[in-house]
This record gives structure tokens, sequence and C-alpha cells, in this order.
């Protein structure tokens, strides 16, 4: 199969990890005067471009893994991502 695909991935740091960029963005929100956030978490968003040589489940594989041994701090940062055709 021959046809080029997105993948959208999204890596955060875990819930058990203190995120003091998104305490801070946090605050400053509370002082412009924006109300109801319980909760502000930062994080990194990578778009990748398919060039089509992989089967869908080979993209999966591959893009699962390239989040997985570089694009996050497996420590720290948890991910997910999507594919679209």
């Amino acid at each position: 199969m021959n046809w080029s695909m997105k993948a959208y991935v999204y890596v955060s740091l875990k819930k058990s990890v203190l995120d003091p960029q998104g305490k801070t963005i946090q605050g400053a929100l509370g002082k412009m005067g924006y109300k109801g956030l319980q909760d502000v978490r930062q994080g990194k968003y990578f778009e990748l471009s398919l060039n089509g040589g992989l089967s869908k489940d080979q993209a999966h594989s591959e893009v699962e893994r390239i989040a997985r041994e570089v694009l996050t701090n497996p420590v720290i940062e948890e991910f997910r991502f999507s594919l679209e055709e």
C-alpha cells in the first residue's frame, strides 16, 4: 500500500510529576482574570509526515517507537498519538 499519512504526537508530563511551568501559567491566567481553571499542564506537540512507504500497521508501530524512544523521556513523560490519512 502506498499512501501518505500524518501522525500527531502529544507528549505531556506524567500526572505524578510536578509541572512548574503549568503552575506559572495557571497563576498568570488567574491574575489576568480568567476563571474556572482547576489545573494547567503544559506539553509538547509533534506533527510527523509519513511518505507512504509503510502499511497502516507499520506506520502505527514506527510512530509509537519514535514517540517512545526519541520524543519522550519515559521517566517523566507520557505520550499519545493519532494517525490520519
